[in-house]
């Protein structure tokens, strides 16, 4: 794996510390004390910066904690205008959202911790957050089932008034879900314009972010609190991973909610698919609260409501590493989000030492060199290989994608020169617009 793909698996609980594990060999390397998070409070601001919702033990008064990969003290503590939990960042860092129990996004500057809008997003409290790959979405889902999907830049720029105009909202789905949304994930990205949520309705939805129509939804046996997706750019198996309240782990192809059908009824519902869905065999004790993909799309990290941590190989679904079972006497509780952060290669190689001498010699003899050397030209020959034979698919995917995201921006500026001449006709400027491509 390269540096640039190095990844850490990051947790956090509602009782103990923020821990960060190796995601290729499982180690802890670091852990960041003094915050206890509720459900989704947990975030990456860029490469420079992890962000935490906290929840005082003694007062309950609840606060942003801000931290960087060179020390585990807390860097900042941003002031909340209300209790805040679910968390996202831009990819640039810049930005911090935070979902309020009120329903309204509140936005915050980084690393000063300033308030830079508040936009009431919905009625109930905010239940889940999300940005769009290219950081140019907001997305936000509520306790009472509703979805809504806003450009960044409507947050983002900065007003001497919180604007109750919701006209450059992009999509808003009144009854997404008959329960409270627990994920939302784009990892399909914002260039096939594809949503998946989550509920604790016991579905997976898939939505068209340009059409604003429901494409499929996935019925499970039980709610669930959380999603994660794996796609093969390489063929066309690609997959959703759904953490059960039942402790499990479930599978579903994702292959039929490619191409957009046309809405069933008057509510944009389409028919349930159920083909193709599979719990696999082994089960948390108590819910499962989260799942990541890690290692290209090879393994999948489940995190359990009783603090286990396992990590699975996802072409055999076989639990191929316990990361944490709970079972050193810290009792450092639940779990309330597990993350993925990318690039960070400070700690990279670095852990807990595993070997029984107290310590380890990283000298090799010329033939162990030799060998290694032999063995790193064959996996790279390999790995050309590999790309000669995706390239061509690689080509006719990227096309398709371009057509999709050129058709979700042009919606996106027109949402944005009808607000420019609204406010040119009010005779007042438009001011700066803030969006990520």
């Amino acid at each position: 794996m390269s540096s640039s793909s190095y990844e850490l698996v990051l947790t956090s609980s509602p009782d103990g510390p923020i821990v960060a594990y190796d995601a290729s060999t499982g180690v802890e390397v670091t852990r960041f004390p003094g915050t206890r998070s509720p459900r989704r409070g947990l975030t990456v601001a860029g490469n420079s910066f992890i962000a935490a919702s906290h929840v005082s033990p003694d007062t309950a008064a609840v606060s942003i904690h801000l931290y960087n990969w060179h020390t585990s003290s807390v860097l900042h503590r941003f002031s909340v205008p209300e209790f805040v939990a679910p968390l996202a960042a831009t990819p640039d860092g810049g930005y911090i959202f935070a979902g309020g129990q009120s329903g309204t996004i509140h936005c915050f500057s980084v690393p000063s911790g300033n308030v830079i809008k508040s936009f009431p997003a919905h009625t109930k409290p905010i239940s889940c957050l999300q940005l769009s790959i290219d950081g140019s979405l907001v997305i936000s889902g509520s306790d009472d089932g509703s979805i809504m999907v806003i450009p960044t830049f409507q947050i983002v720029e900065s007003s001497d008034s919180n604007s109750s105009s919701k006209d450059l909202i992009l999509q808003h789905w009144k009854k997404a879900h008959s329960d409270s949304v627990t994920a939302l994930s784009t990892g399909i990205g914002l260039c096939n314009s594809m949503l998946v949520s989550s509920s604790l309705d016991s579905t997976c939805k898939f939505w068209n972010l340009l059409e604003g129509t429901l494409l499929r939804t996935v019925t499970f046996p039980c709610a669930i609190n959380g999603l994660a997706m794996a796609i093969d750019l390489s063929s066309s198996d690609s997959h959703l991973f759904a953490a059960g309240s039942d402790g499990s782990v479930y599978k579903a192809s994702m292959n039929k909610a490619k191409k957009p059908r046309k809405p069933q009824n008057n509510n944009n519902e389409a028919d349930d698919d159920q083909e193709l869905m599979k719990k696999w065999n082994k089960s948390h004790v108590g819910s499962t609260e989260s799942v990541v993909v890690v290692n290209e799309g090879r393994n999948l990290v489940s995190a359990g409501e009783d603090g286990s941590v396992w990590m699975w190989e996802i072409d055999t679904e076989e639990v191929t590493m316990v990361i944490k079972d709970n079972s050193n006497g810290l009792m450092e509780g639940s779990i309330s989000d597990m993350i993925v952060a990318s690039g960070i290669t400070e700690y990279r190689g670095k852990g807990k030492s595993s070997d029984n001498g107290g310590g380890c010699s990283n000298r090799l003899t010329s033939s162990e060199l030799l060998k290694e050397e032999v063995v790193r030209s064959m996996k790279k020959i390999m790995e050309v290989g590999e790309v000669l034979r995706v390239v061509e698919e690689d080509k006719r995917r990227a096309i398709n994608m371009l057509e999709s995201a050129i058709a979700m921006y042009e919606k996106l500026l027109e949402l944005i020169l009808e607000e420019a001449l609204k406010g040119s006709s009010d005779g007042n400027s438009f001011g700066s617009i803030f969006i990520t491509f």
